[in-house]
């Protein structure tokens, strides 16, 4: 996350600046561990899986994703805190352990983001996950007018591109909707010519859309954020506090802390201000609007001269 940070402008000044308002980003993954870089900022947890009443994680990809939008660094010195390292969690399970969830997990997820809002104070909503359309046509379209509400309701919500790609018209089905943030990775030439990099599966949208599609991307190759499985040994010692993951999951995290830190600042921006400001304020990196949208996010500009 260091580097992501200095790739977008993340400084320090912006991260730990004033505070007007203590705001809190949703999770719908697979649970959230209990990692020392959340300390007790994570206000809610809610089982969608397996009913169970305490806070885990049986896979560490929720782990790693809430580590990239709001893990504190703690263990790091800062260095690999998430962009948001101060703001509240709320986490909803959503996915097994395999990574694998139902349309139906996922829209009661979203219908207690919806139903908790106010309680929580929740004004960002993180989905780094895909779901499939075994639940058939007509409950997936649900699943999409429930995700509009949560939009129309006053929550940003930013959705992975999925991993499909390059292929035209292989975004992840959620990602489709007009009103949310849909994410894609790319490295904007950090790496070279390495020929594993992000960008090179990352879901497209299609040519003619309407809206750009994905709205926006950020770095998802090799992101070392917080691993599930860390250890303490007999001298209070940690090992393995952290671990790299890849993927447009870990790019949508960095955009929805990049909101979230926004909103902590600003609070009375509305969603759709925000979105509008993050798209216009994107740097444009000469590809086609099918694979990058509107370009790489810029925290730097985002929050320039507001």
């Amino acid at each position: 996350m260091d580097r992501v940070k200095r790739q977008l402008g993340c400084s320090a000044e912006i991260q730990y600046g004033a505070v007007t308002e203590e705001i809190c980003a949703a999770i719908l993954d697979t649970g959230i561990g209990k990692h020392p870089d959340f300390g007790e900022r994570v206000v809610a947890f809610r089982d969608f899986v397996n009913n169970r009443q305490t806070l885990y994680d049986d896979s560490g990809h929720g782990t790693h994703v809430a580590g990239c939008l709001g893990g504190s660094g703690l263990l790091s010195q800062r260095r690999l805190s998430g962009i948001a390292p101060t703001c509240k969690l709320c986490v909803g399970k959503v996915l097994d352990d395999k990574g694998e969830g139902s349309i139906e997990s996922m829209y009661y997820g979203l219908l207690w983001v919806l139903e908790n809002r106010l309680r929580y104070q929740i004004r960002v909503l993180n989905i780094s996950v895909g779901i499939g359309d075994s639940g058939g046509r007509g409950r997936m379209e649900e699943l999409k007018g429930l995700l509009e509400r949560v939009c129309e309701a006053g929550i940003i919500v930013v959705c992975a591109a999925g991993n499909k790609g390059p292929a035209e018209g292989s975004l992840s089905p959620l990602g489709e909707s007009s009103k949310v943030i849909t994410v894609g990775c790319h490295e904007g030439g950090f790496f070279g010519n390495r020929r594993d990099l992000c960008e090179t599966y990352s879901g497209r949208g299609r040519t003619g859309m309407v809206d750009r599609k994905p709205d926006i991307v950020a770095p998802g190759t090799d992101i070392i954020s917080c691993n599930l499985r860390w250890q303490r040994d007999r001298r209070g010692r940690y090992r393995d506090a952290y671990v790299r993951k890849s993927g447009t999951s870990m790019a949508t995290p960095i955009v929805s802390g990049a909101a979230a830190l926004f909103l902590q600042k600003y609070p009375y921006c509305s969603s759709m201000q925000l979105k509008r400001r993050m798209l216009l304020t994107a740097r444009d990196l000469g590809e086609k609007e099918i694979m990058q949208g509107w370009g790489m996010l810029d925290i730097q500009k985002l929050f320039a001269s507001y």
